[in-house]
Formats: C-alpha cells, structure tokens, sequence
C-alpha cells in the first residue's frame, strides 16, 4: 500500500522557518517524481516544488524560488521542502504527491497524502 505522510508544519512568525517532510512508504522511492503542492482556503491546489528521486533534479514554482529547498534522503525514502523567509501568502495546507512518470506542477500525481498545516503569523 503507497503511504505518504507529511509532517513538520506548524505556526510561525513571518520571516521563519519551516521544513515539512513527506515520509514515502509502499513502493521504490526512486523509481519516483514526489511534489509539494499547497492549499489555501477558498482556492487551488498550488504546485510548489518537485524532485525526481533517481537523480535529484527539481522544479520550482516562481513564487517560491530562492526561499523553498526541496531534498530527499533515499536511504530514508523522505523528500523534505526547506522553507525559508515565510511570508502570510505561504500559509495553506501543504501535501506530497508520488507520480512514477509525470513531474511537474500540475496537480497530475497519483498518489496523495493526508498534508499538513503552515500557518505563517504577520
């Protein structure tokens, strides 16, 4: 059974700091694309970053590059997203996505998991 389980959000002051980790279980973690994608409420799902696992390579959404760090540790089959310099537009609920073939900021995955809440305080 494909389990992703993020963790890490919380409440935090504008400028913080976060790293969420997305825990993949169930299938070959580097046969895989993992993304974060991000809801606020009253609007759409948001693709925020990706990472093929094989090879490291990332995307960005343009509204967080040069503060978010997508990463992920194979030996522990968990993607990690650094968030640095959070601003209020940041907070919304933040999930992972697994997809064997599409990577991407399109919310195309296959796989989803339960997210977690950034709360980013003015």
């Amino acid at each position: 059974e494909v389990q992703l389980v993020e963790s890490g959000g919380g409440l935090v002051q504008a400028g913080g700091s976060l790293r969420l980790s997305c825990a993949a279980s169930g299938f070959t973690f580097d046969d895989y694309v993992i993304g974060w994608f991000r809801q606020a409420p009253g609007k759409e799902r948001e693709g925020v970053s990706c990472i093929r696992a094989s090879d490291g390579s990332t995307y960005y959404a343009d509204s967080v590059k040069g503060r978010f760090t997508i990463s992920r540790d194979s030996a522990k089959n968990t993607v990690y997203l650094q968030m640095n310099s959070l601003q209020p537009e940041d907070t919304a609920v933040y999930y992972c996505a697994a997809d064997l073939v599409y990577m991407g900021l399109w919310p195309e995955y296959d796989y989803w998991g339960q997210g977690t809440q950034v709360t980013v305080s003015s």
